[in-house]
């Protein structure tokens, strides 16, 4: 929650400034999420079941060696990214989107640029750290620099006048301190000497390898993140766009927010079961998704009873507009329903974004569960969305109406799925992966 209230915390910053500033920033955010951050938090989401399992295996040193194949990848994706982004505005007018919002768009992911790839980084040095179970120094830092970027927003949009320039650079310096303090503690923490034991030309070796897998785990992600996304592209093409892009944006920022708890829980049971699996403990391994099931079920109700009560005063603090704090109130509802269900489909597959695809992704399913997030969300949820939005004419309210549609398709099938898992193959499957990866390691040294 902490590293994605960056993001919220800038747009908020930016929705004081007025409506366009709000719709424009709200745009090309929806704009990075799609072509760059959820595609390089997929990637980076194969490290869940490589280094889990090599950790459940006690292969300390080959969690490095992953991690830093990851980071070469990252690094060298988010190039052909970043020049997507600085081309922002002109795609989205090829789309139809509406000219002023979208070169507003434009101008935001220019200068969001540089936290491109601080973000790949940062997932790559998250998934080494979690899969060790050793996540409060990333609690710390995290902690740390979203304090910090309070302050750098308000310096850079209010005191030097730079508005949404400012609120977007202020993402990548707030990244960049985060990698900059999670790689000083890695680098000089005992709890890291077994797993980092320097950069080494294994890395190089069997790249074509995590690709594919980080490939698979990319689509499994972006399925999922993409159609929520879409629904603020979708909300462009509504009349009023600078209303509907402003609160659609708004509920799908509050949606990532609570998401992230999920995620957290998701990123606990990925780790969890990696690791057990990786022993050869498969009825530890069931025995977590069974505990982590009910956790998540609690926090649902929890989260969506919250999110009805403070319906009429969460508007305000992205929005000085009555029409906006309004419009804001009347989706609150719907965003209670969808995060009870996200929340529990993401301790199942998880999101992500990512989130973190947890129980799932620990076994490598990710080319499974690919195909139930293109059933769910894009044979039923972009459908129903369209339906409910522009042909009932329940506007923006419709667009997350498809949404709660897909949301309700993935969580049955997820369920069918981890139901009828074979736990024991499961584990002999991981223990299988990890020593034929390491029988590959050995022989190439």
């Amino acid at each position: 929650m902490l590293q994605y209230s960056l993001q919220v915390i800038s747009i908020m910053f930016n929705g004081h400034l007025g409506e366009l500033p709000l719709s424009g920033a709200s745009m090309g955010s929806s704009f990075a999420s799609v072509t760059g951050f959820t595609v390089l938090l997929g990637m980076g989401s194969a490290l869940e079941t490589l280094c889990g399992q090599a950790y459940g295996a006690k292969q300390y040193h080959m969690l490095g060696v992953h991690t830093q194949r990851a980071m070469l990848t990252l690094l060298a994706l988010s190039i052909p990214l970043a020049i997507i982004w600085y081309y922002t505005s002109t795609i989205l007018i090829a789309l139809g989107q509406d000219h002023e919002i979208s070169t507003e768009a434009g101008v935001f992911n220019r200068w969001m640029i540089p936290s491109l790839f601080a973000f790949g980084l940062l997932q790559c040095l998250n998934r080494f750290l979690q899969t060790q179970n050793n996540v409060i120094p990333m609690l710390i830092t995290s902690g740390i620099t979203a304090l910090l970027h309070v302050p750098v927003c308000w310096v850079l949009v209010f005191k030097f006048g730079f508005g949404s320039k400012g609120a977007a650079l202020a993402i990548g310096i707030s990244n960049w301190v985060n990698v900059l303090f999670l790689a000083i503690y890695v680098k000089s923490s005992p709890a890291c000497s077994k797993t980092w034991t320097g950069f080494s030309e294994e890395a190089l070796h069997d790249l074509l390898g995590f690709i594919k897998l980080a490939v698979s785990s990319a689509i499994m992600i972006c399925l999922e993140y993409w159609s929520f996304e879409m629904v603020v592209l979708l909300s462009g093409l509504l009349p009023n766009p600078k209303l509907e892009t402003s609160v659609l944006s708004i509920s799908l920022n509050t949606c990532w927010m609570v998401y992230m708890i999920s995620v957290g829980l998701g990123g606990a049971i990925s780790t969890r079961v990696s690791n057990e699996l990786g022993a050869g403990r498969p009825h530890a391994a069931r025995l977590a998704l069974s505990v982590m099931i009910i956790v998540s079920i609690s926090e649902g109700a929890i989260v969506g009873i919250t999110t009805i009560l403070v319906r009429n005063v969460w508007g305000k603090l992205y929005s000085n507009e009555v029409e906006v704090v309004r419009y804001v109130a009347k989706m609150m509802p719907l965003l209670a329903l969808s995060d009870f269900l996200d929340g529990f489909q993401c301790v199942l597959s998880v999101l992500l974004l990512f989130g973190y695809l947890g129980a799932a992704r620990g076994c490598g399913w990710q080319n499974l569960c690919a195909f139930i997030n293109l059933g769910a969300y894009y044979v039923v949820g972009i459908p129903s969305a369209v339906l409910f939005a522009f042909v009932f004419h329940f506007g923006g309210m419709g667009l997350w109406m498809g949404i709660i549609s897909a949301l309700s398709v993935q969580v049955i099938a997820l369920i069918t799925v981890n139901q009828y898992t074979d736990w024991n193959i499961e584990a002999m499957k991981s223990k299988h992966g990890v020593r034929r990866s390491d029988i590959i390691i050995d022989t190439e040294t």
